[in-house]
């Protein structure tokens, strides 16, 4: 474990064991395992705490740090959190990093704050990276599609980070097959580096597979890192004996509800989880694996609480083959319940 009071020294061989996965055509290569910083960065977790699972994800390999402007609690710790640690303790590393981050929810009050206008994403963009302390960030996304916004002028603002030099690439989150075309084309009118879609993707959840977004991506050569990858701690094994007083649905209920572990949903996770055992896996080892099996996927967006999550994600890249047996049992399983 690195020791947190002495200056930073990241491991000299944090590049031996981690896979990195070119997003989509680009040139741009992400760790197969990303640290995402949508909890466990906000005002309520220990600073301290916080650059420990930097280091530990950096001393792996994992070189991706991915953020939103509303990520927190409250929404902007995050970045406020994450540009300190940057500051502090990685600013001799910038070049080794990649600093993503988003808009496209509420941020602050009025008409100006939210969804997909020009002038909601541009000033997002600064007041991000003044809390990150950035000159830029390396990827910029629109968080969620807009209905009423025209697609050109959300796109236009995008290109527009990027040729300011705040961005060096963009991303796409939350968008569907269709509408992910449309935008697109218009990206690519614009000569603007678009290059990745971020969209909750897991065994328990296939919806990518079903609004086109997964066959779109690979049909335009464009990256999928997967957030959710572990259904919210369900395809951690965690839930298999019950309901644990430290869980998150017990301390935060906002993204996984105690009626979500129904009686079939325990059946389906234990079945899951003989199959990974089987395997020589954890369920966890598994679920990621069987994400990271696919290459039309570049990385997976995993968070942590505590470093050894951090390793152990990690885990899941000594197996990422799979049997046709072995698939069509996972299927069997996890398609008559999505989420």
């Amino acid at each position: 474990m690195t020791d947190i009071t002495a200056p930073y020294a990241p491991s000299t061989a944090r590049y031996q064991n981690m896979q990195y996965r070119r997003s989509g055509r680009s040139g741009l290569k992400l760790p197969a395992v990303s640290l995402g910083f949508w909890h466990n960065f906000g005002d309520h977790t220990v600073f301290e705490h916080m650059k420990q699972l930097c280091f530990t994800a950096f001393d792996n390999g994992i070189t991706h740090f991915d953020l939103a402007n509303n990520y927190g609690p409250s929404a902007g710790a995050a970045e406020l959190n994450a540009g300190r640690i940057i500051r502090e303790s990685f600013a001799g590393y910038r070049d080794e990093l990649i600093i993503s981050t988003k808009a496209g929810y509420d941020m602050w009050p009025g008409p100006y704050g939210d969804w997909g206008s020009r002038k909601y994403l541009l000033s997002s963009l600064d007041q991000s990276l003044e809390r990150l302390d950035l000159e830029y960030v390396d990827i910029f996304y629109h968080h969620r599609p807009d209905p009423e916004t025209p697609l050109e002028e959300t796109m236009g603002a995008l290109a527009q980070a990027v040729n300011s030099g705040k961005a060096l690439y963009v991303g796409l989150s939350n968008y569907d097959g269709p509408t992910l075309e449309k935008a697109s084309a218009i990206l690519d009118e614009l000569h603007c580096p678009f290059i990745i879609n971020q969209n909750r993707y897991s065994i328990l959840d296939r919806s990518i597979e079903r609004n086109g977004l997964k066959a779109s991506a690979e049909k335009l050569g464009k990256g999928i890192i997967t957030f959710s990858p572990l259904a919210q701690g369900l395809l951690t094994g965690r839930y298999l004996n019950g309901i644990p007083e430290d869980s998150r649905i017990k301390t935060d209920g906002r993204f996984l509800s105690q009626s979500a572990i129904t009686d079939e949903r325990l059946e389906q996770i234990k079945g899951l989880n003989a199959i990974a055992a089987e395997r020589g896996q954890t369920l966890a080892e598994m679920s990621l694996a069987w994400i990271l099996r696919d290459s039309t996927v570049t990385s997976v967006l995993a968070g942590a609480s505590k470093p050894q999550q951090i390793l152990d994600n990690i885990g899941a890249l000594a197996n990422t083959e799979f049997s046709s047996e072995e698939l069509q049992r996972i299927d069997d399983l996890s398609l008559n319940q999505q989420l």
